[in-house]
């Protein structure tokens, strides 16, 4: 029973089996119910607390965590075990607590799109929840009420639907009961048709349920979101293949060190323990941990700009998009038809001010407030002849978004206007293209015994064809042909501009003179938009600044999408294409041309889904923005799934990566740059993580191809990574953004984190920390020749330099001392409470001797931290090359 639009309504009654009197008993809306289930969407299971903590140990590094702590407990060392055990858990812990808090947030903003529902049950009219709305049920429809499940219409009244959320069509549908169509017909051209999430904005009707849950459309565009797959985003795939190198490299250091031990003739225990604390220290088993947080504290710090991310690895994913595909209406638009150009007295005006507020002003050429006696009647008529209701104080609309716009742009207008009291009226339909009403307009009317004034509104063409007269300069004078050809002129130029225009016409009326739409006195055109939102064109502006392209995906009709794309800046809109170009273009051919055009109009949900793939072609990252059902599968196909979280449908919003709670397109610029900025420090932690790791590497296998003994011991080298890896690299994770970071190209998706640049300047300051802590090491060892005080003053030596490169990874684009240093208090804290631990460890008796430390005099000290600094030199120096390689690059 689902397709009963290429039936007429009296048909569909007999195969639904419903009384259209009476409806459906209560005993069979239950059966029915019984037998096709209640009228809701399939959720996913949600997973628990406990699954996501287990999910967090499919990390290959935390493998190998695992692995080394059950080695160290199996040999005894139970403090080196308990420590990388607790390591491990607290990654597990942090990451299950902040997905499930991101998931509980998603959960708190949803909301059934039609929590109840009016049904003719039994012979009478009950309000029913959506969900236990049967097929066959009639369903009482008036403005303002939401539609929840697929109807077929069999009764209407001037019934008008906002179906933008499934169709992406700006103006409501106009709906008729009447009207068969022929099988195959579109979704947007099915007018005796409604749909479950879609809400009636005028008239009244009634209607035939057809089907309901997943077996509407809002259900099936959900059934293709269980196809369209997750996959990895580029963090996870790049930290998967990091991680896997580091793994393989870190298994062959154990090897090759466990056999440089035995050729040394050093016990098979000793050595065996050597090998695995090397091996520990190698892997940056800060690492997973410290990425998890930054994106967790961006995660909080995206909630702080309206943003709700779902997924700590969106955060950073964002960062890397290089295309935003965004839907118009409600998105780069603001859902709000708003009159921007009226035409009156041989004259065009402009009107300021967007969506529903009364701030504006009517101008002339010239900038003066408009005052023109065609515009008092020409702005009377769209005060009057409208039913929406308009609240000025609350700037909010109830009724046709249309008639709003009329009924703004009348408060906005400084002229007399008069709001009369109706005292009849002829409908709108289809098939005239007009309204009437006929005002009591009291001593306003200068026709003697009458005291009525009709007002007409509708389509240009026809409203000009009943006017006799034209309103010019205060005065009502025949219309000429001359006057005629001006009209038409203005209204094909505000149509060409993409403005939908309506006409106003009035005329006086006798005593017993019933409303008549003939020998009308023309009164003037207003030309209106769905506007764009005020600060869409600046942050276009900031994505084209940043190398990120944006592509306007709409079901609008290709000039009105064009134009808005020509007003906020997307480039490419003078090559618009729509669904019949897509339909027609190979995946080749799609795949080309979306790196040049700007707008996609008249398009389906499946073309949607098929432009999100053709931008993955080309090897861009995706970010696709929408608030509509009909978005719900580009969104889940998109690297990044952006939803709107007012407008926002309940399937957009779990089809989505991130919602947006303010629905500003502009918070996606936000949301880029907070990505970008997340981008920046993980490559900073990454880095400085790796250089203090391989520096210690470097420090043990020379030392022992060297024939010296090994300048730290296990519990020395996991202690120093504890100090430096923890709360200074978590410091770097929360470095402010730099002023020029979306001033950049975006950060080629294919690079891996550590490209070859970074991987030569970690490499080289690798080599100067070991060069560094060897020197003091040996100085120890043969000048003062006491190898307690040499690894004493090894331990201090490699702490202190490790600290100072915190400060040095910063920015690698300058020198640490250009750096403001209060813009990064967390990292100031996290030095000084790491110096403060290395106090205490090398100077406090009851501590020195769980990490063999002994007490360095001044001298021994001062050498010490001298050798840190001339490391600290060295860092600079190689990461000034660095840079000038990366320029080149850009």
């Amino acid at each position: 029973m689902k397709i009963l639009y290429d039936k007429s309504a009296e048909e569909a009654l007999r195969m639904a089996e419903t009384d259209p009197a009476s409806g459906l008993s209560d005993a069979e809306a239950a059966r029915r119910l019984e037998a096709f289930g209640k009228n809701r969407l399939a959720e996913g299971k949600r997973e628990t607390f406990f699954q996501m903590f287990l999910s967090q140990f499919k990390d290959f590094l935390v493998i190998i965590l695992i692995v080394a702590a059950v080695v160290s407990f199996f040999l005894g060392d139970v403090t080196e075990g308990v420590v990388i055990a607790a390591i491990v858990i607290l990654n597990a812990l942090l990451g299950a607590f902040q997905e499930n808090r991101a998931s509980n947030a998603l959960a708190a903003l949803k909301s059934l799109s039609s929590p109840s529902a009016k049904v003719l049950r039994g012979g009478g009219v009950k309000k029913v929840a959506s969900e236990d709305v049967a097929p066959g049920d009639i369903i009482i429809v008036e403005a303002g009420d939401y539609i929840p499940a697929d109807l077929r219409i069999i009764e209407s009244v001037n019934l008008k639907i906002e179906e933008s959320a499934l169709t992406g069509e700006s103006v409501p549908t106009e709906k008729d009961a009447a009207v068969v169509l022929a099988e195959g017909a579109p979704l947007g051209d099915r007018v005796n048709m409604a749909y479950m999430g879609t809400v009636a904005t005028y008239g009244r009707g009634k209607g035939l349920v057809s089907a309901t849950g997943m077996e509407t459309e809002m259900g099936s565009i959900a059934k293709m979101l269980e196809s369209g797959g997750e996959g990895l985003t580029p963090l996870q795939v790049k930290l998967d293949a990091f991680g896997k190198v580091l793994g393989i490299a870190c298994l062959a250091i154990c090897a090759v060190i466990f056999a440089i031990g035995l050729l040394r003739g050093d016990g098979l225990a000793e050595t065996f323990m050597i090998a695995v604390s090397l091996a520990v220290a190698a892997i940056p088993e800060g690492l997973t941990v410290i990425v998890t947080v930054i994106l967790a504290l961006g995660m909080q710090r995206m909630v702080r700009i309206n943003a709700i991310v779902k997924k700590l690895s969106a955060v950073e994913a964002l960062g890397s998009t290089t295309v935003i595909c965004s839907d118009k209406t409600g998105t780069l638009t603001q859902n709000k038809m708003t009159v921007t150009r009226v035409f009156g007295g041989a004259e065009f005006y402009d009107v300021s001010g967007t969506g529903y507020s009364p701030e504006g002003r009517i101008t002339a050429k010239d900038g003066s407030d408009a005052a023109n006696p065609a515009l008092d009647k020409l702005f009377e008529g769209a005060a009057n002849c409208v039913d929406a209701v308009f609240n000025k104080a609350e700037s909010a609309i109830i009724g046709d978004p249309t008639e709003g716009a009329l009924l703004v742009a009348a408060a906005k207008y400084s002229g007399a206007v008069s709001v009369m009291n109706r005292v009849g009226e002829l409908p709108f339909d289809s098939g005239r293209k007009l309204m009437s009403v006929a005002c009591d307009a009291g001593n306003i009317v200068p026709v003697a015994g009458s005291g009525r004034i009709q007002y007409t509104k509708g389509a240009p063409d026809e409203t000009l064809r009943r006017c006799a007269n034209i309103c010019e300069g205060g005065a009502v004078r025949p219309i000429t042909e001359s006057d005629r050809a001006a009209i038409s002129a203005a209204n094909d130029e505000m149509a060409g501009s993409a403005l939908r225009v309506l006409a106003v016409g009035f005329k006086y009326l006798e005593d017993g003179e019933p409303l008549g739409e003939d020998n009308l006195t023309f009164a003037g055109l207003l030309g209106m938009i769905d506007p764009p939102r005020e600060e869409v064109k600046s942050a276009i502006a900031t994505c084209r600044a940043a190398g990120i392209k944006v592509r306007m995906i709409t079901g609008d009709h290709k000039a009105t999408a064009a134009a808005i794309a020509r007003q906020i800046g997307i480039e490419g809109y003078d090559s618009a294409m729509d669904g019949k170009d897509i339909d027609r273009a190979s995946d080749a051919e799609l795949t080309a041309a979306i790196q040049t055009t700007g707008v996609f109009a008249r398009v389906s949900p499946e073309h949607k889904v098929r432009l999100v793939e053709a931008v993955r072609a080309g090897g861009d990252v995706v970010a696709m923005t929408g608030d509509g059902v009909n978005d719900a599968p580009s969104l889940n196909k998109a690297d990044i799934g952006v939803a709107m979280g007012i407008t926002g449908t309940d399937v957009s919003k779990e089809a989505a990566d991130m919602i947006l709670t303010d629905d500003n397109f502009a918070t996606i610029v936000n949301a880029v740059e907070e990505g970008r900025t997340i981008y920046n420090n993980i490559v900073k932690v990454v880095g400085y993580l790796l250089s203090c790791n391989i520096g210690e590497i470097l420090l043990i296998f020379v030392a022992m191809i060297a024939g010296l003994p090994v300048p730290l011991d296990a519990i020395q080298l996991l202690s120093i990574n504890l100090i430096t890896d923890a709360l200074p690299a978590f410091a770097l994770g929360m470095e402010p953004r730099d002023p020029d970071v979306m001033r950049r190209k975006p950060r080629d998706p294919a690079l891996p984190i550590v490209d070859r640049p970074l991987l030569a300047l970690v490499l080289a300051q690798s080599a100067f920390l070991a060069a560094a802590c060897l020197g003091s090491y040996m100085y120890g060892h043969f000048v003062v020749k006491d190898e307690g005080i040499a690894r004493s003053m090894c331990f201090v030596t490699i702490v202190c330099e490790e600290l100072l490169r915190a400060y040095s990874s910063r920015a690698l684009n300058k020198p640490f001392f250009l750096i403001n240093p209060a813009t990064n208090r967390f990292l100031i804290i996290s030095v000084l409470a790491s110096l403060a631990v290395l106090a205490v460890i090398a100077y406090v008796p009851a501590v020195q001797g769980i990490f063999d430390m002994v007490t360095l005099a001044p001298g021994l000290l001062g050498i010490s931290v001298a050798l840190a600094f001339a490391a600290l030199l060295g860092d600079e120096l190689v990461k000034a090359v660095y840079w000038s390689v990366k320029k080149k690059e850009a």
